[in-house]
């Protein structure tokens, strides 16, 4: 067994259906994870098992609104039910709607901050004590480049992904003790149905990323397969609280 074995361990992945949660899911299924695949869409959650149970470990799905604290609780309990434990969550669901700061609705606001920010402390709520009595576990919050830089069209976005962020560092702080490690992943420009609209809605921003990544791509969402490997795995048992940016180097580009 190496540092980066899964074997035995079970991950909840939220928007596992999907882009970059599709992309993590896989690199866990493949490492040996057992994989609960959560998305609000029952079709896309089964076509995404279908494909995971090729990689080895065993899948199973739940349709789960985790903007919804009591959904989340129950979410931890039928993983739990369904493989016994819960080691590993990564905190991927969310949505953008991209507008000026002044044309929002507060309704457009609350429901971004629920689906975005609010989910991932009601999911990590719920695992905490299923990875407390099972000796520790791990935590993946998805972040993005927002976490870090400004845009005039994403306002509430940015703000759960900054908070995000510090919610990680808070986590890691409370939760060491309990052997659970939370670090945040910043994905950078990636190719998703999400960042799909967006290049549909901004003129030039693909030539603009295209002309600030070093690496002179858009990432995909296999290109999260290792980051989720490490986080999830042994091999970063004294890495918490950490940001980690996977952007091909948009965020170090002067």
């Amino acid at each position: 067994m190496t540092s980066f074995d899964l074997r035995g361990r079970v991950a909840i992945v939220t928007g596992g259906n999907g882009g970059i949660g599709l992309g993590m899911a896989r690199g866990l299924a493949g490492a040996g994870a057992a994989v609960v695949v959560v998305g609000r869409n029952e079709k896309k959650n089964k076509e995404a098992a279908k494909e995971l149970e090729k990689l080895g470990g065993p899948v199973s799905t739940q349709v789960v609104d985790v903007a919804k604290e009591a959904a989340c609780r129950k979410m931890a309990e039928d993983a739990k039910k369904a493989h016994g434990r819960i080691d590993i969550l990564v905190n991927n669901a969310g949505t953008n709607i991209r507008k000026q700061p002044q044309e929002y609705t507060g309704e457009e606001w609350k429901f971004l901050i629920d689906t975005n920010l609010s989910s991932a402390f009601y999911c990590s709520q719920a695992v905490y004590e299923p990875m407390r009595a099972g000796g520790g576990g791990k935590i993946i919050n998805i972040g993005s480049m927002m976490s870090i830089f400004g845009a005039s069209f994403t306002a509430p976005y940015a703000a759960t992904k900054g908070g995000m962020v510090q919610m990680t560092r808070a986590f890691a702080c409370a939760w060491a003790k309990d052997n659970i490690q939370v670090n945040a992943v910043l994905p950078g420009w990636i190719d998703t149905d999400l960042t799909r609209q967006g290049r549909a809605q901004i003129p030039g921003l693909h030539e603009r990323v295209l002309a600030r990544t070093p690496a002179g791509r858009w990432g995909t969402p296999e290109d999260h397969a290792g980051i989720a490997v490490f986080l999830a795995s042994a091999a970063s048992d004294f890495v918490t609280g950490a940001a980690i940016p996977v952007d091909g180097g948009y965020s170090v580009q002067g």
